[in-house]
């Protein structure tokens, strides 16, 4: 499923996310906050991005903000029943709706 998801963005037969009021880099969002991913961004390293997606963070998938490292960096999230820590850089390029 996901390798389908990634080739149909990488050939463009997906439409770019409409911007709201609500969308956001996943980095933005403050512990406690939720949102659902909704693409990752064109300027992140392919091989990242697809590491990304390999990771649960594919269109649709819900992620929480857990908590923050004392500096800030890196940053814990709950994505597909566990826990990931990334790093604010690889965290700006996921785009996300907010949800609450």
């Amino acid at each position: 499923m996901v390798s389908v998801q990634w080739d149909a963005r990488r050939q463009g037969d997906t439409a770019a996310p409409a911007e709201s009021a609500q969308d956001a880099r996943l980095a933005d969002l403050r512990p406690g906050m939720r949102g659902q991913v909704t693409d990752i961004d064109e300027s992140v390293e392919p091989s990242t991005a697809r590491r990304l997606f390999d990771l649960g963070f594919a269109p649709g998938a819900e992620v929480t903000v857990l908590r923050k490292a004392p500096l800030g960096d890196p940053v814990v999230f709950h994505v597909a029943d566990y826990e990931v820590a990334l790093r604010k850089e690889q965290a700006a390029g996921i785009h996300v709706r907010r949800t609450a």
